[in-house]
């Protein structure tokens, strides 16, 4: 029941001082300012897109900008550093740069980068002008170049005598049009090597950091520009994957917990806090920053707990039927051209498809790399990992990282991303029709005219395509088009944890892992009376019948030991419970069958 004046969900704020002042909830992520203090002066920081970068840059403005000082007390009293203060806060010249904002494309980005600077330059000397020698503003009009804006601030700030804190915001956002686009590359090299524009201008903040340019903050989605402009970011530390920064933005399951608790108080709510939890932790959960950091609560993404959390109160206590943001879904499109460097989509080692068919992958984890290298399998793997389609998972030999993916926002960006490569080469599904058929699936049990139709579309393309013949392009591309929809939370290579001993039902043995587990999203969709657990198997052209007869009756072993499995008993029921078995035999589905049916008593 809504109460008084409950605060406001900051969902898509990133003005940190609107949160405060207007009543909005606020995750304290202040704690951190102490940290960054301890760390290199030049400090470099990656996340993807959407995880929070903007308003704890916004943070940290407003907490080092001396003429925020009669707001210290509104703005951070009650929080950590409110009451942790630190020397510095509130005694340097804030220069903001947010490189997003600089248009014009990488053939026009000089003219972009000078007008753009020019304007931020203006606006610094105008905000500082009694603490900047007299006549220092004049002075602009004789420079032309961001190169010369950045310098004469330089000189005037270390004239007075005071101190700047730079703070650069999407430093990489032009590295996208290089990458989708390798015609770009002469202009790209052109700006970040040599005597290019974007390079004299990182230059100048080298230089800077002797006299009057005191600390920078640097944030991007990933470290390829860095590198190409200073040879590895000489001028500062890349902290992206220390431990201590592993929480400074997304939230832990415990902030998420609280934030739930609290609008609880004020709002309808049909679902415990476990309920909800359990509902957004397959979706928005599982990041992790650094190897160091894998015994740790894993990192939800911020910008999704919050869409969650507003529909939720906005549609009085239902869950949203949509679990993915339009908004990342556009930001997650704008890496596609980036999936598309992958340039082995067409051999059995496709990166994209391994991952995909088997949710993980081992690689060396690359702090920085030159745009020209970014098609080796580790600087692509880690680029994926720097644009959090990847999670840290674990360690993998002596030197490697295992990543895999982290949840079903993910998932469901990786599996379009193959599907819309198989539509490039000529083999689209109509995707009205394919949601029908699923809808059919989960009304009606009608499993078989969904799968007849992927394994029409693999057979009546199979001959134009022979390069694309494999185990890892069937697997794939049934895989793709199974986890399609929102009827389902599709599980790949779930893991079912413990199972009903055999011998003993009250005792539970290891269960093994699920090829893929459809799972009911009955909270949202009621009516859903069929779920399904499928184990694929993929066999060569030459396979005899035997050999089918084989993998048939493995498959059958590892069924009957799912259906047991705790983790997909708790989730199926009421609904009837599938057991589908898949073999394919080259591009032939050779078995399309189903064990007997489970049903709830």
């Amino acid at each position: 029941m809504e109460n008084n004046n409950p605060k406001k969900i900051p969902y898509g704020k990133q003005n940190w001082e609107d949160v405060r002042l207007d009543n909005y909830y606020y995750v304290d992520k202040s704690r951190f300012i102490a940290e960054i203090e301890a760390s290199n002066e030049y400090f470099f920081f990656i996340r993807p897109r959407r995880f929070g970068k903007s308003l704890l840059m916004n943070m940290l403005r407003q907490y080092y900008d001396v003429r925020k000082a009669d707001l210290f007390d509104r703005l951070f009293g009650d929080l950590w550093i409110g009451q942790h203060p630190t020397p510095t806060h509130n005694k340097y010249l804030v220069l903001y740069l947010n490189f997003s904002l600089i248009s014009g494309g990488i053939e026009g980005y000089e003219k972009s980068l000078n007008n753009y600077c020019q304007m931020m330059v203006e606006d610094f000397f105008n905000q500082y002008a009694d603490l900047l020698p007299a006549g220092a503003k004049e002075g602009l009009e004789k420079q032309t170049s961001a190169k010369e804006y950045l310098n004469y601030l330089n000189l005037m700030v270390w004239r007075a005598g005071q101190q700047v804190y730079l703070f650069i915001d999407e430093y990489d956002h032009f590295t996208n049009d290089i990458l989708a686009n390798p015609a770009t590359e002469t202009a790209y090299k052109a700006q970040t090597h040599g005597t290019g524009a974007f390079r004299e201008f990182f230059n100048v903040i080298k230089g800077g950091s002797d006299s009057a340019i005191k600390r920078l903050f640097i944030t991007g989605v990933s470290p390829v520009t860095m590198d190409d402009l200073t040879s590895g970011f000489n001028i500062g530390t890349n902290y992206t994957t220390q431990p201590e920064f592993n929480a400074m933005v997304g939230f832990t399951e415990h902030e998420v917990r609280q934030m739930i608790d609290y609008y609880r108080k004020y709002y309808t709510f049909n679902h415990t806090t476990d309920e909800l939890i359990e509902v957004m932790k397959p979706w928005y959960d599982n990041y992790c920053f650094s190897v160091k950091c894998l015994n740790d609560p894993p990192m939800y993404n911020s910008d999704m707990v919050l869409y969650f959390v507003d529909n939720y109160i906005r549609n009085k206590g239902e869950l949203p039927e949509k679990m993915l943001d339009a908004n990342i879904r556009t930001d997650y499109n704008k890496l596609r051209m980036l999936i598309r460097k992958d340039h082995g989509f067409e051999h059995n080692a496709s990166i994209i498809q391994h991952i995909v068919e088997t949710g993980t992958i081992t690689a060396e984890l690359k702090d920085h790399f030159p745009s020209e290298t970014i098609t080796d399998p580790d600087n692509f793997v880690s680029l994926l990992y720097y644009f959090g389609m990847l999670s840290i998972a674990g360690k993998g030999g002596l030197r490697g990282v295992k990543f895999n993916i982290p949840n079903q926002v993910v998932r469901e960006q990786m599996y379009g991303y193959l599907t819309r490569a198989y539509q490039e080469n000529d083999l689209a599904l109509d995707n009205r029709y394919r949601n029908t058929l699923m809808q059919d699936m989960a009304l009606y049990g009608a499993w078989r005219p969904y799968f007849n139709y992927i394994a029409d579309t693999l057979r009546r393309f199979s001959s134009q395509r022979d390069k694309q013949k494999g185990e890892a392009y069937v697997h794939g591309f049934t895989l793709a088009h199974t986890c399609l929809n929102d009827i389902y939370l599709p599980i790949s290579e779930l893991d079912a944890g413990p199972v009903r001993a055999a011998t003993n039902p009250a005792a539970t043995e290891a269960g093994g892992y699920a090829d893929i587990y459809l799972q009911p999203r009955l909270a949202v969709y009621p009516d859903i009376a069929h779920s399904y657990v499928l184990e694929l198997k993929y066999l060569p052209g030459r396979a005899t019948d035997a050999d089918v007869a084989s993998a048939r009756e493995k498959a059958i072993g590892q069924l009957n030991r799912y259906a047991k499995a705790v983790a997909i008993e708790r989730t199926y029921k009421p609904t009837t419970l599938h057991r589908l078995i898949l073999i394919w035999r080259g591009m032939e589905l050779a078995v399309a069958e189903e064990l007997e049916t489970t049903t709830e008593k």
